[in-house]
């Protein structure tokens, strides 16, 4: 057997694809990573850098940094955006902070206002990756000459049969698909998620140590990065002043049985801070009516939804958008995928309709889509209001 010539040696080495997939070494490869300033985004810079891969982190200053200073548990401020160069000054690779504040207000925090004004309980996170990380950062990558984008994000990429698919992290406890659903199959082509596939945050933070990062033990982030403590409501008075109006808690029949501080205080499934104790049965948020500045309450059993209509969706599906589907899908960010029958309704609309019923269904949150069998994101979209 003759020794394969240099040529076809040099043709192999060619050909095969480093660990983002690319048909050239590592050092020929440029990434740009999203570097929020914590744990999970640092440790995706440093490990691309020890591959030898030709990283540039770029930060976003999404709102005002100067009070965020001092909120722990925030992102893409004041404290994060220093921890963030400092990660790039220790492993030597460029970093720059871009300023979104306009961007973010315009695409996400003024939608955020308007949702809970129309009585929905809106995901900003969602709006952030669709409209500002996976939209204006991912161009911005593109203009920077970069192969891909790589995000600390658990969830993970894989190349299909007919391009990239989208799967659950393989720690279901840190799976953030529901936040990634609407991930179009163009912005797939050029995402990278490096660890969606570790079986835990500990390992995460193990590597941290491991290169050194100060940002190790960093607390994971907490609640929406621009509301404070969670307080949504004040957030919202500032934003829409008058949007706290009080008006009347009813029955299922109409019948006034308190008043309440503004709808914007209540969400689906409430039952604490109504302030109607003493009439029998617990009573629960059903509806919020802000046209009529209602708080509509009733039994448990009157949150139990089997059908939930779904707007823009985004499907990543292999089979065309049409006819029933079986999927699993998930309604909250906090709660497991349930069987369901998807059926399309339009080109971006659907309805879903749950095998088992589940309470606390809001308008506002997402309705993601997952195979019926194993891992596979197949889209999702935005749960509507519905009629009657």
């Amino acid at each position: 057997m003759t020794a394969a010539s240099p040529n076809l040696r040099a043709d192999a080495q060619e050909t095969a694809l480093n660990s983002l997939g690319f048909a050239k070494p590592p050092a020929e490869t440029r990434v740009i990573v999203a570097m929020s300033g914590g744990v999970d985004s640092s440790v995706v810079a440093a490990m691309l850098a020890a591959e030898g891969y030709d990283v540039i982190g770029v930060t976003l200053q999404l709102y005002d940094h100067g009070a965020a200073l001092a909120k722990k548990g925030a992102c893409c401020a004041g404290q994060d955006i220093h921890d963030a160069r400092r990660v790039a000054e220790r492993i030597g690779f460029p970093h720059y902070v871009l300023d979104y504040e306009n961007k973010f207000r315009e695409s996400v925090i003024e939608e955020f206002a308007d949702a809970y004004l129309a009585g929905a309980t809106p995901v900003p996170c969602i709006r952030c990756n669709e409209r500002v990380k996976f939209r204006d950062l991912l161009q911005t990558a593109r203009e920077l000459d970069a192969d891909c984008m790589a995000t600390g994000h658990y969830i993970r990429r894989f190349a299909g049969a007919r391009g990239a698919e989208l799967h659950m992290a393989a720690d279901p406890n840190r799976d953030q698909s529901y936040f990634l659903f609407s991930t179009t199959p163009e912005q797939l082509e050029f995402l990278r998620f490096p660890l969606g596939g570790l079986a835990s945050k500990a390992e995460t933070r193990a590597l941290a140590t491991k290169f050194g990062l100060a940002v190790a033990d960093k607390p994971d982030s907490q609640d929406i990065c621009f509301v404070p403590n969670g307080d949504y409501a004040s957030v919202i008075e500032k934003l829409r002043p008058g949007a706290a109006d009080a008006g009347d808690i009813v029955d299922l029949d109409g019948k006034v049985l308190g008043q309440h501080r503004g709808v914007i205080h209540y969400t689906i499934g409430q039952r604490r801070g109504l302030g109607i104790g003493g009439l029998g049965d617990p009573l629960y948020v059903v509806r919020l009516d802000p046209d009529l500045r209602h708080v509509v309450v009733g039994p448990k059993q009157a949150l139990a939804t089997r059908i939930i209509p779904v707007t823009e969706v985004n499907w990543l599906g292999d089979e065309p958008f049409e006819g029933e589907i079986a999927i699993t899908a998930r309604i909250r960010s906090t709660r497991p995928p349930r069987p369901a029958i998807l059926r399309p309704t339009g080109a971006n609309r659907a309805e879903v309709e749950l095998l088992a019923p589940e309470e606390g269904v809001s308008p506002g949150q997402a309705c993601v889509f997952y195979a019926a069998e194993g891992s596979r994101v197949l889209g999702g979209g935005w749960i509507a209001h519905r009629r009657g």
